[in-house]
């Protein structure tokens, strides 16, 4: 069993351990009490499910959204544009190394920074020297320089990209100015972010 199905069958346990607690406060008869039960772990494994499956689910969704017609990141010749989420930001169907990733365009962000996970998926190869000290929204964390081989966002690819790793970073991952700085423009119409790349030398 690995450390995260670990912590998901603690999660379940503690989880159904309340549910029986507070019904059997309530004395509530018994079939009812079974039919509760069942209903709330079914919904404790979905979220469950939901955590620890969340990059194939994001990526059927993706696709789903492709079919219908409401695709949040589109390419037009070598052009693409990403409408903004829900939340503000902007999110991009990123490749590194050939393995995808949803991260977030953050023009903030001098470097990109990945998160452990993705960066051992990847395969990125990471440097033997001292951490480099980033400044983030919750303050100064540690973190280990890389780089990656090839970064594509659709048709915009860049070769041997610089990227920043700690596991401080959670699950997210930052798609920074060192990137942004190689296309030949970039911009916000309305609520759509536009990234064109250089013309001549293309995108590597």
């Amino acid at each position: 069993m690995t450390g995260f199905q670990g912590v998901n069958l603690v999660w379940l346990i503690a989880a159904l351990v309340l549910v029986v607690s507070a019904l059997s406060v309530r004395r509530i008869g018994f079939g009812l009490f079974v039919r509760t039960l069942l209903g709330w772990a079914v919904i404790v494994l979905v979220v469950v499910f939901a955590i620890g499956h969340r990059y194939e689910l994001a990526a059927a969704w993706s696709a789903l959204n492709n079919r219908l017609g409401l695709e949040d990141q589109r390419v037009e010749g070598d052009t693409v544009r990403i409408r903004m989420s829900p939340d503000g930001h902007f999110w991009a169907r990123v490749t590194l190394n050939g393995i995808e990733r949803r991260m977030l365009i953050d023009s903030g962000a001098t470097v990109t920074a990945i998160s452990e996970q993705t960066a051992r998926k990847a395969a990125v190869a990471l440097s033997d020297g001292l951490p480099a000290i980033i400044e983030t929204a919750n303050g100064s964390v540690a973190a280990r320089r890389g780089r990656i081989g090839k970064v594509a966002l659709g048709p915009l690819a860049m070769r041997d990209l610089g990227v920043v790793v700690s596991q401080n970073f959670g699950d997210l991952d930052v798609l920074g100015m060192n990137f942004l700085s190689r296309l030949h423009s970039w911009r916000v119409e309305g609520n759509v972010l536009v990234l064109e790349p250089k013309a001549a030398s293309g995108t590597t």
